[in-house]
């Protein structure tokens, strides 16, 4: 079955509307939403009822505030369905207590080097995904031994016990600007894990689309606070 999974990016303990990547211009969610009146995490997943959310630590992501500003409004979600979530993890020791209030921590290749990732994957087999971060046609990185082709990515994480690979397109993300069939097709044909798709989805074609090609499951938000995407897709159980 197909996963759509319920985005949430969350900054100073608020939910906000990701477009374009630039994240000091996110605005509260509730202003954009046809579906939801608050930016209140908790309540919008009361209203939703996704069976999976990720989750974008953004104050973390920017190093903005304390490290555990947004955690309990975190673990909160986490009571209601099952989360992915992204804390900008530079080092394993960080993973200690995300751990505790999720089942599965995202390390975006932004933050988290190859090393890092190694590491925090033997010490977590099967609850880590990896987010391959492009931004401007480039991988987001820090890390110098990082490839620069995803193709490649995906195939050094080919050895690596994951959950998921994710693939985040952050020039597309908020945009509805439609899928890089091609390039997925691609990334598909390579990697040994299940991947999901992060930016660009607007609507049930690219759903379809994404299905065909052996995409496994999409990150969406702004499609579906726009009705795009009705919000009983995303109810969804997954196997």
């Amino acid at each position: 079955m197909f996963r759509i999974i319920f985005v949430l990016d969350i900054f100073n303990r608020t939910i906000v509307h990701a477009q374009g990547g630039d994240r000091r211009e996110y605005k509260p969610i509730h202003f954009s939403s046809n579906i939801c009146n608050t930016s209140d995490a908790v309540k919008i997943v009361e209203t939703a009822k996704p069976a999976e959310v990720y989750i974008a630590d953004l104050n973390l992501l920017e190093r903005i505030g304390k490290r555990e500003k947004n955690f309990d409004i975190i673990q909160a979600v986490a009571e209601s369905a099952k989360v992915m979530l992204d804390p900008g993890i530079t080092l394993p020791s960080e993973t200690e207590d995300v751990m505790e209030i999720v089942q599965t921590v995202i390390l975006g290749t932004e933050t988290a080097s190859l090393e890092t990732i190694k590491e925090v994957v033997s010490l977590y087999p099967g609850r880590v995904s990896v987010s391959i971060d492009k931004k401007h046609g480039k991988i987001l990185t820090n890390d110098p031994e990082m490839p620069d082709d995803p193709l490649k990515i995906v195939e050094l994480l080919n050895d690596y016990d994951l959950d998921d690979i994710i693939i985040l397109d952050l020039d597309r993300v908020g945009t509805s600007s439609g899928v890089d069939s091609q390039f997925l097709s691609k990334i598909v044909s390579i990697s040994k894990h299940n991947v999901l798709l992060g930016g660009g989805v607007s609507n049930v074609e690219d759903i379809k689309t994404l299905d065909d090609i052996g995409i496994k499951g999409a990150l969406v938000a702004t499609a579906l606070h726009n009705g795009s995407i009705p919000l009983e897709m995303v109810r969804q159980v997954s196997d």
